[in-house]
């Protein structure tokens, strides 16, 4: 399958997120810390890494989970926030890859945003730019029992909103990979309000970045 072409970027636009909030009582029922796999996360590290060699995306490890990090600013559409940028497309698709043989490893995908823009919006554009992320993966085969979506809006930022080189940092999508039985456990940890109908001018869409 050539994830590259066109027509998949066009797909991933127009599929809906992998997710829904019915499927969070079961969730809540499993919570519980994720099993730290020391042996899985040394095993997937340097894979991961060499499928992202010569991107732009961040790679680090973190309790118990690797998570790759996609900048905002560097991957989706300016002009039409919730599309991917060409560039992007090769090292996700190296990942989504790398775990689609791999029935062992699950993935959650976070959007999220600056605080710029109202909370509702803020969710909808993470929400969105998550799925256009997760889309690759279903792509390459993932179902609901290994892959998950949550837009977060601006609830957990990694930087200061006073700056823009703050909210650039907050600006992001994180594919957090985890070994497959402790998917529930992991997105239990992450909770997303459903968003409130409205209309929106344009102007505002575009400042909620």
């Amino acid at each position: 399958m050539n994830l590259l072409k066109s027509a998949s970027l066009i797909l991933c636009m127009a599929i809906a997120g992998c997710s829904s909030n019915s499927d969070k009582p079961a969730e809540m029922a499993a919570a519980s810390d994720p099993v730290i796999d020391h042996a899985w996360l040394d095993g997937y590290e340097p894979r991961l890494r060499d499928a992202l060699k010569d991107s732009h995306f961040e790679l680090e490890r973190r309790e118990g989970v690797l998570v790759v990090t996609a900048p905002v600013d560097a991957s989706f559409n300016p002009d039409r926030p919730g599309m991917l940028l060409p560039v992007t497309l090769g090292p996700i698709s190296r990942v989504a890859k790398l775990v689609e043989g791999d029935e062992k490893t699950a993935v959650v995908v976070l959007g999220h945003a600056d605080s710029t823009g109202s909370v509702e919006i803020n969710r909808d554009i993470s929400r969105k730019r998550a799925g256009a992320i997760a889309a690759i993966f279903r792509l390459s085969g993932l179902k609901h029992d290994r892959l998950r979506i949550r837009g977060l809006g601006s609830d957990m930022p990694r930087a200061s909103n006073e700056n823009e080189e703050g909210r650039a940092l907050n600006r992001r999508v994180e594919m957090m990979l985890v070994p497959q039985p402790t998917l529930l456990a992991l997105i239990a940890q992450y909770s997303e309000a459903p968003a409130k109908p409205t209309q929106v001018a344009a102007a505002e869409v575009s400042k909620a970045k």
